[in-house]
């Protein structure tokens, strides 16, 4: 039945490992400290934690450039620290979902590392490239005044190479059917380790069909189908939770057609329509936003919030 769909009703608590207990006394927050914390959050009511990243990074994003998927940094503990944790939040029935950062890479992952000195390696096509700098090499930065462009030179590979974000996060070539093996091969990795499923980072961006010097590139939908079926078969229940900060009128498409997409996404319209509401008394501009997102496939959900790291 639909409304047996745990999603539909779950209270989601975003937590930051840093931040959140330190058990050891080295000022960093980490997987034991969280596991003495569970029983006060099974009391608060809640019913799924989302982890922030916590893999090894270099951490000049905050832990979103990722430079192993499938480890934990040692400053959180240990793989089997993060195993207890789940086995400990499984007994109190309180699910666990994870990021899943895979529109881009740090730029000190293995990957990246062996593409930009090896032009041969197999790793050169993860990554976007271009041997003249783009046109567009200034254009789509999503930290504009922060940012100064979208595509880097890069010595040792004497290309340029793409870049969503910051110059020290390369995004993935999606396109390259290896990239996309792998991307099921991270979500099989943590969904073996209990996981109920994803927060799906800068959805958007990872659907992008990016080449040099076209201005508007596609966007691969088909990539979140894949995600969503390989995600059903390894674990039924399991679910993808979207960051997509787009207008009512696309939220279809991310949903899919025949719910085979997201099953969850932000709901930003929302969102920004509320503190508009709140700050000037109007709450005509927040109906007609409830109103804009209120019809989305009978499987779906929106992820209702005040503030997050989003």
């Amino acid at each position: 039945m639909i409304e047996d769909l745990w999603y539909k009703n779950a209270v989601i608590y975003s937590l930051d490992l840093d931040t959140f207990m330190d058990a050891n006394g080295d000022g960093i927050g980490d997987f034991e400290g969280l596991m003495r914390r569970l029983d006060y959050l099974h009391w608060l009511g809640v019913d799924v934690v989302w982890l922030a990243p916590f893999q090894p990074s270099p951490k000049r994003d905050n832990g979103y450039d990722i430079s192993d998927y499938y480890g934990v940094d040692p400053c959180y503990g240990s793989s089997g620290d993060f195993v207890e944790f789940m086995h400990q939040a499984n007994k109190r029935g309180i699910k666990v979902i994870i990021d899943l950062v895979v529109n881009h890479t740090s730029n000190e992952h293995f990957w990246f590392q062996t593409a930009r000195s090896d032009p041969q390696s197999k790793y050169r096509n993860w990554y976007i490239w271009s041997k003249e700098r783009p046109p567009d090499w200034k254009d789509g930065m999503v930290f504009p005044g922060v940012q100064e462009r979208t595509w880097t030179y890069d010595r040792a590979a004497q290309h340029y190479y793409y870049h969503r974000f910051y110059d020290f996060q390369p995004d993935l070539n999606v396109e390259n059917p290896e990239v996309r093996t792998e991307i099921r091969r991270i979500m099989g990795y943590w969904l073996q380790l209990g996981v109920a499923g994803f927060r799906v980072d800068a959805v958007p961006f990872i659907l992008e069909a990016v080449k040099p010097g076209v201005k508007k590139p596609g966007h691969d939908i088909a990539l979140l189908n894949e995600m969503r079926s390989f995600l059903q078969w390894r674990r039924g229940d399991a679910i993808l939770l979207g960051e997509a900060n787009v207008e009512p009128e696309e939220n279809k498409k991310y949903f899919g057609d025949d719910s085979d997409g997201i099953h969850m996404m932000f709901n930003f319209y929302v969102n920004q329509h509320l503190f508009y509401a709140l700050a000037t008394a109007d709450t005509a501009p927040l109906v007609q936003a409830l109103q804009a997102t209120k019809e989305i496939p009978y499987t779906a959900q929106w992820g209702q919030f005040l503030r997050n790291h989003d």
